[in-house]
């Protein structure tokens, strides 16, 4: 159970990012890409730091970095945020591949000696982390009214003015939420395999999409799919047990599978 909570940590926290996003209009189509790069970052900084916590924070500190400057460009010269986020995920994997080749002179799987750790502390800690963080999106989106202004921001812009709030500002600000949730997914799913791999987020950015959409924006009911995505992502590591001759690559496509099935379930 607790292997399975901390396996599911990275979709909720990425999840919990995409909301904000999804609330401000300006959603972080960028997600799976910016997820992989902070996993390669979070691999950097530990390796070349020694601490795990050091690692962690500077990479979730360059991801929240990066995505507000980039909703800032995009803001100030008007661009389409939809096709400003397409094209930061493909900057992602591109830059991720190169500062590999940079740094360690391979685009492939990276491992080393400081960046091993025991599995125990590793998910205990993503878990009591991904708890305070989701607990604290909840609260702010419900009881604050700066979440209410994030809530609002993609829906009704023009309350918003009259208050004199900019939308502009939220917006800016709703993809470094969604940096720093994914800084954390990143630095997440590479500290529990020990090592980096290219595609680490292997699509988990996408699901966190799929998952705010059948959330119909509510956290809890988007923690919910996002879960059940998890469990189905899991449960397929078994499959070949019960079923030696299903293709890999069945296998592999599973939780996307049940996320198009769940979609088209959903609109019925």
């Amino acid at each position: 159970m607790i292997n399975f909570l901390a396996f599911s940590c990275p979709l909720l926290l990425a999840a919990t990012g995409a909301l904000f996003s999804e609330y401000a209009g300006c959603l972080a189509l960028f997600m799976d890409g910016l997820i992989t790069f902070c996993g390669f970052l979070t691999y950097a900084f530990t390796v070349a730091t020694g601490s795990a916590i050091a690692g962690t924070i500077l990479c979730a500190v360059i991801s929240v970095a990066l995505c507000l400057l980039f909703a800032f460009i995009l803001e100030k010269t008007h661009a389409d945020f939809f096709i400003g986020a397409i094209a930061l995920n493909l900057l992602f994997g591109a830059l991720t591949s190169l500062f590999s080749w940079l740094c360690f002179g391979t685009r492939g799987v990276l491992t080393n000696q400081a960046f091993v750790f025991k599995p125990s502390p590793v998910n205990a800690a993503v878990i009591i982390i991904t708890l305070i963080f989701i607990t604290g999106a909840i609260l702010f989106l419900k009881k604050t009214n700066r979440g209410i202004y994030f809530r609002i921001t993609g829906s009704d812009a023009d309350v918003l003015l009259v208050r004199g709030v900019s939308p502009a500002l939220y917006r800016i600000l709703s993809w470094g939420v969604s940096g720093f949730f994914a800084g954390f997914a990143g630095s997440f799913l590479a500290l529990r395999i020990c090592s980096f791999v290219p595609n680490l987020a292997s699509g988990k950015g996408w699901l966190a999409l799929a998952a705010v959409f059948m959330g119909k924006r509510r956290l809890p009911l988007i923690a919910i799919f996002a879960l059940i995505f998890c469990a189905v992502d899991f449960g397929s590591v078994y499959i070949q047990s019960f079923i030696p001759g299903i293709p890999s690559s069945v296998i592999l496509s599973l939780p996307y599978i049940v996320s198009l099935a769940l979609v088209f379930l959903y609109r019925i």
